[in-house]
């Protein structure tokens, strides 16, 4: 695998820090990072984003999603309900998960909602308003009088 350095860009640059450790994390991140379970990332609008999980065999109160240090973090936890059950085959994996979804600047969680063995959680992003682009008026100069000498 590459590795890159990013000090270049700690040393010529302020306040990107968050930036810097995001790729830096993602480029170190290991290979074998776990798929389970399986999630997709929408864009749902123009500021609006959905992350879905397919958590089949788990309940709503089974799941814990949490806003901490810029990320989302999903947990589930299945209660013991199948204990004494006897299987003679177990597709369905409901083992204990905590998936991490980091947020960029100004994107926060609007609701999350549980149908159908899907877990998604809406996302929105709010710039605020003096992050907005405004367009600054120009003054006109006003025209030069020359003085007469008397």
């Amino acid at each position: 695998m590459r590795s890159f350095d990013l000090t270049p860009l700690y040393r010529a640059s302020v306040g990107f820090d968050r930036l810097a450790d995001v790729m830096d994390r993602t480029l170190s991140a290991d290979v074998s990072a776990p798929t389970y379970p399986p999630y997709n990332i929408e864009k749902t609008g123009e500021d609006t984003y959905r992350i879905a999980i397919a958590v089949a065999g788990f309940g709503a109160d089974d799941l814990n999603v949490e806003m901490r240090d810029g990320a989302v973090i999903v947990s589930a936890r299945k209660s013991d309900e199948d204990e004494g059950r006897s299987f003679l085959h177990r597709g369905i994996a409901t083992r204990a998960f905590e998936r991490k979804f980091t947020l960029a600047d100004h994107v926060r969680v609007e609701g999350a909602s549980h149908v159908d063995g899907m877990l998604n959680i809406d996302l929105v992003r709010e710039i605020p308003e003096a992050l907005k682009p405004r367009r600054i008026e120009i003054a006109k100069a006003a025209p030069k009088v020359e003085k007469l000498d008397a």
